[in-house]
């Protein structure tokens, strides 16, 4: 929290600015203090623009920053859209736990029940992944399946047509590994189920219920609003403009292609703290499916990459001290979204971000919010102790794959040394990475971070499957040991 805001003894912000409001605990918000903090602090780290929203005490809360555009200079303002990347997932959640709600999906139930043509290359996945392995990341499937199948509502079943023959993470059911692919078959699901497009389902039984006028998922609707642009460059200086606004072809939809202002965002989730009823009392969602979506389904051994502690239902959960929370992150081109919730406190936050070191903006800021308003502090960033401890790095050295990836750890002169290479169908993606990896404990390595989005540190955690199998994590994608 900045130094000059504190509680005083009748529960109020104590602070300089006169810019207040009081959310329905009487508590007075001084948002002129907070807009200053957010403005420093988007500064400080070279983010051209950003949006906020704070969900408390049953308001919301929306403050600006920066611009749009560093080549334009529009500027940010409140009611300014952003790609969501991943946050579009719980989009799709959502929509499935409706069709749950109505009786028309099991969860447990094999997706072929629904997707009879659903087919994976491993014959035994293809027959027994669930939905509810899909919404909690432990399908198997990979995460990194790009397929452009074109602008026509038919393009989701023409993506899932085309994932047919790809490979598996891992096994299903025996850990969690992030998975777009696996959403784009919920996606599908959604549309096979409600005789909709994803996008037609998304805004009729989602967006209209909820008064969502500021979220959208085609560019062209973008249009009719203040939309960012995404900025990249080097870390520490200013970024400039994407070569492009937006890579994601329609089929992405349901796992990063939904665009909002951060006040929709956190409108949705107070849906989600509500009980799944809208401000007018209409029902979107039984206290049923909003407690599961919570509901822990699997441990993330990675604690840090998107700082999970488990996942849900499409929810990724937190235990900060513990108090539970939940959330998500989202990336597209230069683009970064943060949500934190913490239901015991009404609390939650929204950061969108155009590009610069989006991720320590949202930390920093965060960080002080969540003390402010929820009572937590967010943990300490990833980094290696100031005394590295003493690792037998032989059980560990090895080959790992997971699809298109190989992933080699070699001991060189008592260091830990990756190399990441792309292979299959990923090979021209990017030369072979490299680096030395600096030891945390037994298990938890760090490598050069790689961006604004993976900060200064990169977590490379060894685990194993529930089978007995050896495995890595990198990027949330488990890789199990072949050699």
């Amino acid at each position: 929290m900045p130094k000059d805001l504190s509680w005083d003894a009748q529960g109020n912000w104590a602070a300089s600015g006169d810019w207040g409001s009081k959310d329905s605990q009487g508590r007075k918000l001084y948002l002129a203090d907070w807009q200053a903090r957010l403005d420093r602090l988007r500064v400080a780290h070279h983010v051209p623009g950003a949006t906020l929203a704070v969900l408390t005490g049953g308001e919301t809360y929306e403050l600006a920053s920066g611009v749009l555009h560093r080549g334009t200079g529009v500027d940010a303002t409140p009611d300014s859209v952003f790609q969501l990347g991943s946050l579009a997932k719980i989009y799709t959640a959502t929509l499935i736990m409706q069709l749950v709600d109505s009786g028309a999906l099991d969860l447990d139930a094999p997706v072929r029940d629904v997707l009879p043509d659903f087919a994976v290359a491993d014959e035994e996945a293809t027959r027994t992944i669930t939905t509810r392995q899909l919404l909690s990341h432990t399908s198997g499937l990979t995460c990194d399946f790009t397929y452009d199948s074109g602008r026509g509502d038919d393009c989701l079943a023409r993506y899932v047509e085309a994932a047919k023959d790809v490979g598996l993470d891992c096994p299903p059911g025996t850990a969690v590994s992030y998975s777009s692919l696996g959403y784009n078959v919920l996606g599908r699901i959604v549309e096979v189920l409600t005789g909709q497009t994803w996008d037609e389902a998304l805004k009729e039984r989602l967006l209209q219920p909820l008064g969502l006028t500021g979220t959208m998922t085609l560019p062209e609707e973008a249009l009719a609003h203040r939309a960012a642009m995404g900025h990249l460059g080097e870390l520490g200086q200013d970024p400039d403009p994407a070569p492009a606004w937006d890579l994601m072809p329609r089929s992405a939809g349901p796992y990063g292609r939904v665009l909002a202002t951060a006040g929709d965002v956190a409108r949705l989730v107070k849906m989600h703290l509500e009980g799944g009823k809208t401000a007018e009392g209409v029902r979107v969602l039984s206290p049923q499916s909003i407690a599961a979506m919570q509901r822990r389904e699997v441990d993330v051994p990675d604690k840090w990459t998107v700082s999970a502690d488990g996942w849900g239902l499409g929810w990724t959960l937190y235990d900060w001290s513990g108090t539970p929370g939940f959330g998500h992150d989202g990336a597209s081109i230069g683009q970064y979204g943060f949500l934190r919730v913490v239901p015991s406190a009404g609390v939650a936050l929204v950061l969108l971000t155009n590009g610069g070191d989006a991720r320590q903006l949202y930390a920093q800021l965060f960080d002080e919010l969540l003390g402010d308003l929820a009572g937590v502090r967010m943990p300490a960033p990833f980094e290696p102790p100031e005394q590295l401890p003493v690792v037998d790095l032989a059980p560990l050295c090895g080959t790992y794959r997971r699809e298109g990836v190989v992933i080699t750890i070699a001991e060189q002169d008592g260091t830990a040394h990756l190399v990441y290479e792309f292979v299959d169908g990923m090979k021209d993606f990017s030369p072979p990475l490299e680096m030395d990896l600096v030891p945390v404990s037994p298990t938890v390595f760090a490598g050069p971070g790689s961006g604004a989005y993976s900060a200064d540190w990169m977590p490379v955690v060894f685990s194993t499957l529930a089978d007995g199998t050896a495995c890595v994590y990198i990027g949330m994608r488990a890789a199990p040991k072949v050699a």
